[in-house]
């Protein structure tokens, strides 16, 4: 490998797209129930080794819900040898205390608890089942093993108005670090987005709020604070950029340089069954198609910044403009930002938009999934 290609630093591994939860702004695609069929354990096993040989050193578990692999200390164990840094991202469903303890006599290095909400009725609401509980009891249990505890909550129109309630809650647990990750607009949530998106106003007020508890907390309990795409002027360096240090690889093996990109049109990712992850890494069409800046068109071919954002989000420009190619839309330069502009502006202006009853919406679950691609 030349010592200026881009090497996958950073793994994911989506073990599965089942899960116990119907989160309405899941990441997981839209079609997960076209998936049948999963690696198994020795085709992960391939996927470490052969990750790490790339230079991959941190690793996510994801999913879905990971802990529905029974397989999962056992990847865990492998990834230790192999020198990973290994991440669990979950939601704590099939969790309990000795399966904490399981995994970390595995080598699990972190784990990461989601949280809906800081109250059980409106966090069991948007988990679509009796969740909150056991989440919180797991999370005293994997402070008590030793492990840092790190808890997101994904934040939206329906509980960022809660963001002290939130960070109590956090400090009760005895957090050690949380991310307010206000919701992106893929998959299910893109599919959900008016229903989601918060009010410039309460966006204001909920930062407001984590900036006080920085003040006041900072020395005990860190706060990562991720506004929405859509109230940024500038993108995001998606991943840092495609395909420079981000491998997912999805649970059917398709190897992607994010785990939203499988959406995009005229790409054929390769599957880890298929080829060996160098090739697909380093060579094929797909993983550097939008590598680099060569493909970019105007504004982005000529802007001072290309080389800092990479162009944003190609995810977010097919899903908004419909051509992958354009300038991600939240950029102030880019010629469709008045797309985004027209959305905000009518969820900022519709009455009872940040109170009342929560409107309906498309839960994720397998029926959802079949139906809105039957």
């Amino acid at each position: 490998m030349p010592d200026n290609q881009p090497r996958p630093l950073w793994l994911l591994a989506e073990l599965t797209y089942a899960c116990p939860l119907q989160c309405p702004y899941c990441s997981n695609p839209l079609d997960f129930a076209r998936t049948k069929r999963e690696l198994t354990t020795g085709q992960w096993v391939d996927v470490l080794r052969e990750a790490r040989q790339l230079g991959a050193a941190q690793l996510g578990f994801s999913g879905g819900e990971p802990l529905v692999r029974r397989d999962l200390e056992e990847l865990v164990a492998e990834a230790r040898g192999l020198g990973y840094y290994t991440n669990l991202i979950t939601s704590a469903i099939g969790m309990d205390a000795a399966r904490v303890v399981r995994l970390r006599e595995a080598g699990l290095d972190h784990i990461q608890i989601s949280f809906q909400a800081s109250d059980a009725e409106l966090a069991n609401h948007f988990a679509g089942t009796d969740a909150f509980a056991h989440k919180v009891e797991m999370a005293r249990a994997v402070k008590e093993n030793g492990y840092p505890m790190v808890l997101n909550v994904v934040l939206h129109r329906h509980n960022i108005d809660r963001t002290d309630a939130i960070l109590d809650m956090a400090l009760g647990l005895g957090a050690d670090y949380v991310e307010l990750a206000n919701t992106q607009y893929y998959g299910w949530a893109f599919h959900n987005r008016r229903e989601l998106l918060p009010t410039r106003d309460q966006l204001r007020r909920s930062e407001e709020t984590a900036n006080r508890y920085k003040e006041t907390h900072g020395d005990r309990m860190r706060i990562l604070y991720v506004i929405p795409d859509y109230y940024a002027d500038r993108p995001k360096p998606c991943m840092n950029g495609w395909g420079r240090v981000f491998l997912s690889v999805a649970p059917d093996g398709t190897a992607l340089p994010c785990q939203g990109a499988r959406m995009l049109p005229g790409l054929d990712f390769p599957k880890v069954t298929d080829h060996p992850i160098a090739w697909i890494w380093n060579e094929s069409p797909a993983f550097n198609r939008f590598r680099g800046t060569e493909w970019m068109k105007e504004p982005c071919r000529s802007c001072p910044e290309r080389d800092r954002d990479f162009g944003g989000c190609r995810c977010q420009a097919w899903l908004v403009t419909g051509d992958p190619d354009s300038a991600d839309p939240v950029c102030a330069l880019s010629p469709d930002r008045g797309r985004i502009d027209d959305l905000v502006a009518e969820v900022n202006d519709a009455p009872g938009t940040a109170g009342g009853e929560i409107p309906v919406m498309l839960f994720r679950n397998p029926r959802n999934s079949k139906a809105i691609h039957s």
